[in-house]
């Protein structure tokens, strides 16, 4: 029990990145009406250009990060590489707190977004330091977090004044920062760098475990499995990993050893696939425009109210979701909440379009569209980003993972408000219905469990020709 208690602490710390970003993020939200208006705190109000450019500037920030993060993981380390981003949004409030220039402002919005690889580092460095029977629920604890930051910015905003919330946003972000300096650095990157001693007292560290212990000697031993593939031959990497015997092998390039591991191919595609398919449930939409959605759908509710509880419950269920991964299972869990996500959707566009029904329907569903698409959609592409792939590989195919977020994001966010004006919101939740029920399908097709696996077994279930028929 203790040394579960120690990695549970070793993954709040690291979540602390997730709260504070999750603060970042959403602080444009309310802050967009009183940089336009008369009445700013800023030099002068900003153009309809700039404010195009503040709500945007995050993820312009985040498309040409995140390349570097898989970079920065492996010449870092997954210790200072959370540090380095905790520096970047705490210098956001910073220039927050000294500046109230226009262009400074727009600059500390970019450079949000520049920070924003948290996403990456954070579900990388959890799913390191946590044993396998509760990696996916510490691993999905980040989403939590980052719900959790958008809940404490809409009350920020709600409660305090422009300057009070900048200081509450400075000082948590101070306080993120000095905590991870507690941490030990991941002993599987420490493997890597041939730090073995160093690797063995991060494992004591987390386990609570006597160095020269068994539990510490095997731990190291599957490392180094993992890490000295011998790919000469015919013998594939993910079968040569479940041999007894560790031997030295040639380093290979990334590129090399994904054409040579059919387990880091398929994976990747399945997971690249299941991210694709999660982002296309439209949530990023509903989180963008929910004032005004919230406006049409329920005319007589305050929409800063029905946002607000919005946000609590997607934390809310979040918090259930990083429990069922470990309970469930991910495979289920994508299954079912799309399946409960694709309904959803069925009978709001039905509702917005029809008005077959009283209002509370629409009320109710407005909340179980995010709330399933959180439990399934939102949390477990995130788990599986942090546990399907070698670690030749894991860097480079998590980077590009998140990558594709951002673009995704972008292109739906583009594309929305030309398609809103031509169909309406009911053909946009069909559209938003029918992407969830293919992603069911897909999942229940092509996804496997990996609920309490290691790595090495993991790739075995990739590796096979024909999929295992898991049960949903």
């Amino acid at each position: 029990m203790g040394s579960i208690l120690y990695q549970v602490f070793g993954t709040v710390i690291i979540c602390t990145m997730g709260v504070n970003m999750g603060i970042v993020f959403t602080w444009p939200a309310f802050t967009i009406n009183l940089f336009q208006s008369q009445n700013t705190t800023l030099n002068r109000p900003m153009t309809d250009l700039e404010i195009s450019f503040f709500s945007g500037m995050s993820s312009i920030g985040a498309l040409v990060a995140t390349p570097t993060a898989g970079f920065l993981l492996d010449k870092l380390g997954r210790k200072n590489c959370s540090i380095f981003n905790s520096t970047g949004l705490a210098l956001v409030w910073v220039i927050l707190t000294f500046s109230r220039q226009v262009e400074w402002v727009l600059v500390a919005v970019l450079l949000s977004g520049i920070s924003s690889s948290i996403f990456l580092v954070a579900s990388v460095y959890i799913s390191e330091i946590c044993q396998d029977s509760i990696r996916g629920t510490m691993t999905a604890t980040n989403m939590v977090a980052y719900g959790l930051g958008m809940l404490v910015s809409y009350l920020l905003g709600g409660t305090l004044d422009y300057a009070s919330t900048i200081y509450v946003g400075l000082g948590v972000s101070v306080a993120g920062v000095l905590a991870l300096l507690l941490l030990k650095e991941s002993p599987i990157h420490l493997m890597s760098k041939g730090f073995e001693k160093e690797a063995m007292q991060s494992i004591a560290y987390y386990r609570r475990l006597d160095i020269d212990s068994k539990e510490i000697l095997d731990e190291i031993s599957n490392m180094k499995r993992a890490l000295n593939p011998d790919l000469d031959g015919d013998t594939s990497p993910e079968e040569e990993k479940l041999k007894p015997d560790v031997k030295p092998a040639e380093k290979l390039s990334f590129w090399q050893f994904v054409r040579k591991s059919r387990s880091s191919r398929r994976a990747f595609v399945i997971n690249l696939v299941v991210m694709l398919a999660a982002i296309f449930q439209g949530l990023i939409v509903i989180q963008m425009y929910a004032e005004p959605l919230f406006m049409e759908a329920l005319p007589s509710a305050s929409p800063s109210f029905c946002s607000v509880m919005l946000a609590v419950a997607m934390a809310v269920a979040g918090i259930v979701a990083a429990f069922l991964t470990d309970i469930a299972g991910r495979r289920p869990l994508m299954i079912y909440a799309s399946l409960g996500t694709g309904i959803s959707c069925m009978v709001l566009g039905t509702q917005l379009q029809f008005h077959w029904g009283p209002t509370w329907i629409t009320a109710v569903f407005m909340y179980v569209y995010p709330v399933m698409y959180t439990c399934g959609a939102g949390t477990v592409p995130f788990v599986l980003i942090a546990e399907l792939f070698l670690p030749e590989v894991k860097s480079i195919f998590s980077m590009v993972l998140i990558e594709s977020i951002w673009v995704c994001n972008f292109v739906i966010l583009f594309i929305f408000n030309p398609l809103l004006k031509t169909v309406g919101w009911g053909p946009v939740f069909y559209i938003f219905a029918t992407l969830s029920f293919l992603s069911a399908l897909y999942s229940f097709i092509f996804l496997p469990e990996t609920k309490g696996l290691t790595v090495e077994a993991i790739q075995g279930l990739f590796a096979k020709k024909r999929k295992p028929r898991n049960s949903a």
